[in-house]
């Protein structure tokens, strides 16, 4: 018998573990603190590489309506989707420090900026890529306006791969031929059936809250406010969301995939306390009417990674794409801004430049409570 998995009256999927029910008026947690039990318990992890059926469509898994005639129509009248030429005139100015990839040991937690959604994330002795997109161009789009932070040919061998949607600047084609056909591929819900028809033999689909391991390192799937489409027939057919990412020593980090702002994240927070670190996406946000069901703003970053009861915070998803009409440096400007409105230590705020890494090295209590 299938159980639901994420709240009342949505389609159901194969599942071991039955999902807390949300209903908009529920009450939003407070931030957890470190030495927070888990609420629920989390899921047994699936199997590796696991074939399992699922819905056709995850339509009810939307936190807000898709756009409809009445907004398409506004969007074409207004039409603004780049930034004007002031906008455009920091491009040479976004941040672009490549350097080699730093030594780390099997505990320890280091992230490089490729570029966009894409890190190279080193934790629990393995090397794990997010999103990778490393093209010059995606559909829909002018090219990448700072070039990819690593190149492809640095990169050590990658033990796994995190998807956390099918749009095109977070699902590329060219760059995931690049790899392996036995790299494991950990994808949202529906998601698999692309992999595989590309040849990849050890791809696991996850539903929101379900996890899986791979060397002793944890990937839980976590909900996102956001939408999939990636042709004119099949949107909202796969899953969406972000992802936890917990090493054998507790070490835990959170990457965000593409997200508007909501409830989920106090709730992800609960179920996960301790996150070390948040790749928090902070651009391709403007217009507001247009983009904010979708899309954080810098100061909502700032928010959702205090909901989460995250330490840390990296931003992504900024200065790589033209996707959206603020200025190109703007996010870069605003999250600065919150993060010091916040109150939050100017040390815990990696704003990397793109092709820059940064080690996390934990502090003895929060080892300790781990």
């Amino acid at each position: 018998m299938t159980q639901q998995t994420h709240e009342s009256g949505s389609a159901t999927a194969t599942a071991t573990t039955t999902r807390d029910a949300v209903t908009p008026a529920a009450p939003t947690p407070a931030a957890p603190t470190p030495s927070a039990p888990p609420f629920p318990p989390l899921a047994d992890p699936r199997p590796l590489g696991e074939l399992r059926v699922w819905p056709r469509t995850f339509h009810d898994r939307l936190t807000a309506p898709l756009p409809g005639l009445k907004a398409m129509a506004r969007f074409a009248r207004e039409g603004s989707v780049r930034p004007g030429r002031e906008g455009l005139a920091d491009v040479p100015r976004l941040p672009y420090a490549p350097g080699p990839l730093p030594r780390v040991e099997p505990d320890t937690v280091a992230v490089t900026w490729a570029g966009h959604a894409s890190w190279v994330v080193r934790t629990g002795g393995l090397t794990v890529l997010t999103d990778p997109v490393w093209s010059r161009r995606i559909i829909g789009t002018p090219a990448r306006v700072t070039p990819v932070g690593v190149p492809w040919e640095t990169l050590p061998h990658i033990d796994a791969v995190v998807i956390s949607h099918n749009h095109y600047d977070h699902l590329d084609a060219p760059t995931l031929r690049r790899l392996p056909r036995d790299t494991p591929v950990f994808a949202p819900a529906g998601l698999g059936r692309w992999f595989r028809r590309r040849r990849f033999t050890t791809v696991t689909e996850l539903d929101w809250w379900e996890a899986a391991e791979l060397s002793g390192v944890r990937f839980d799937f976590v909900p996102a406010h956001h939408w999939s489409k990636r042709s004119l027939t099949d949107t909202c057919h796969s899953l969406w969301g972000g992802w936890v990412l917990t090493a054998p020593d507790g070490g835990r980090l959170y990457f965000a995939g593409d997200t508007g702002y909501g409830h989920w994240f106090s709730r992800i927070g609960r179920r996960y306390p301790g996150i070390d670190l948040a790749l928090m996406p902070i651009g391709a946000y403007d217009p507001r009417w247009w983009l904010s069901d979708v899309h954080l703003d810098p100061e909502e970053a700032v928010r959702a990674t205090e909901d989460l009861g995250a330490r840390r915070m990296a931003p992504m998803h900024w200065g790589t794409f033209i996707l959206s009409a603020e200025p190109v440096l703007e996010p870069l400007t605003r999250v600065r801004a919150a993060w010091q409105r916040a109150g939050r230590d100017r040390e815990d705020l990696w704003d990397l430049p793109v092709g820059a890494s940064r080690v996390l090295e934990r502090t003895p209590l929060e080892s300790a409570i781990d």
